[in-house]
């Protein structure tokens, strides 16, 4: 399904050729991210990302850049993770040069003019007011600081309001001069690709330098106690509650994808009919793992009644415990493998969806992605797998919990994470 080619200066391309679409997603996957940056420059990644679409020589504005999608009925936008920053545009397949022209002017061209810089700062700091005004979302940078501490994986991929407002030119150069190479770069190309797609993108991006960028620190195990509370005064508290987990080539990585489904994956999931259905405490709640390159977490998270919140994280807690004290029954873990093979088919449904799956895996794992590896992986999880990674992994002292609400006594909350 996938093809890997490879241009002379280490740029990959990937691509899924899907003759029957009448679409093509270009995508641009970089391995860099938050994690990449200093503390000093945090946020630069996700600023750069915003700065890529203010202008370029051929196309000087933000306006001109749209607008060239525009003209094709296109979507385009762009996004930052912690482990990779991806550019996209989706459009019908004829004109799939003018989205690639598109995306290889604003990642090479681009002038990030001091006058822009200072204007897209306010900008920044109103997404970062929203951010932390939206608790359901917050709650995540809450947690990931508990669990990481003071190291890029435990900070806001947005930054600070002081780094941003520090930010120049040369900040972003930095990163980007550091980065932003060919080594590190994989263009996905899926839907209806057409003839001579390789030859373009060596007329594009053929010419770039590589240099060896080196890789980020390693992330190392932090303990800094078992709860974070950040104190918000709010009609509803918000919680997330894991345990460290995974990295994304760990050999069970199957096995734990199949103990986060049944855990929380669905309506039908231990927490969704505990938590919500049995005990009314939330409106929503679930539960997954999210591993990057070298960590992960599998964690629960929900939207809890202020009042009844010491029985909220009681009943997760409990369903953390007992799910690593009791095999999962057979019936029910054939119900998670199903649960996850349907999404997963789900997702490569759609062009973009399916070169999504595919630079993930190539820009995080350095892998030709397979999905029937993936199909495979997850038929060959047994109960005994389960079992044995929800033992190893879940124990009352490592559980740990972040909070956000009206409270502001840690300590209140450490009691109901032994049971």
């Amino acid at each position: 399904m996938f093809q890997r080619d490879t241009l002379d200066n280490g740029l990959r391309v990937l691509t899924a050729d899907l003759p029957h679409a009448q679409s093509v997603s270009v995508i641009v996957m970089l391995a860099a991210g938050s994690r990449y940056e200093t503390a000093e420059s945090g946020g630069i990644a996700h600023f750069s990302e915003h700065m890529f679409f203010k202008g370029t020589d051929r196309r000087p504005s933000a306006r001109e850049i749209a607008g060239a999608i525009d003209a094709i009925g296109g979507e385009f936008n762009a996004f930052t993770g912690k482990e990779t920053t991806t550019y996209y545009v989706k459009c019908a397949a004829e004109h799939r040069d003018v989205a690639l022209d598109v995306l290889v002017d604003m990642l090479r061209n681009s002038r990030f003019p001091d006058d822009e810089i200072e204007r897209e700062k306010g900008v920044i700091i109103e997404e970062m007011n929203m951010y932390f005004d939206t608790p359901r979302d917050f709650i995540g940078g809450v947690y990931e600081q508990l669990l990481w501490g003071d190291q890029p994986l435990g900070r806001d991929i947005i930054g600070t309001k002081e780094t941003i407002r520090d930010a120049t030119r040369d900040t972003f150069m930095g990163y980007l001069d550091r980065w932003y190479k060919p080594s590190r770069t994989v263009v996905g190309v899926a839907g209806r690709i057409g003839d001579g797609l390789l030859e373009r993108i060596q007329e594009l991006l053929g010419d770039l330098e590589n240099e060896d960028t080196g890789e980020p620190e390693p992330t190392t195990p932090h303990a800094n106690g078992r709860v974070n509370v950040f104190t918000k005064q709010s009609e509803q508290a918000h919680v997330s509650l894991g345990v460290h987990s995974l990295p994304l080539d760990h050999p069970d990585r199957y096995a734990i994808q199949l103990l986060a489904t049944a855990l929380g994956g669905g309506m039908s999931s231990r927490l969704f009919s505990e938590v919500r259905e049995r005990r009314g405490l939330a409106y929503y709640v679930y539960g997954l793992n999210h591993s990057y390159t070298d960590a992960g977490t599998l964690y629960a998270q929900a939207g809890v009644d202020i009042a009844r919140i010491d029985d909220a994280v009681s009943t997760i807690a409990a369903e953390l415990r007992k799910i690593a004290a009791e095999p999962l029954p057979a019936e029910e873990l054939e119900k998670a493998r199903n649960f996850a093979k349907g999404r997963f088919v789900l997702q490569l449904e759609s062009p973009q969806g399916l070169m999504m799956f595919g630079l993930r895996k190539e820009v995080l794992e350095r892998k030709l992605p397979d999905p029937e590896e993936v199909l495979r992986g997850v038929d060959a999880v047994t109960s005994e797998d389960v079992a044995r990674v929800a033992t190893e992994l879940i124990a009352a002292d490592r559980l740990r919990l972040a909070v956000i609400g009206p409270f502001d006594d840690a300590s209140r909350f450490d009691a109901l994470l032994d049971g």
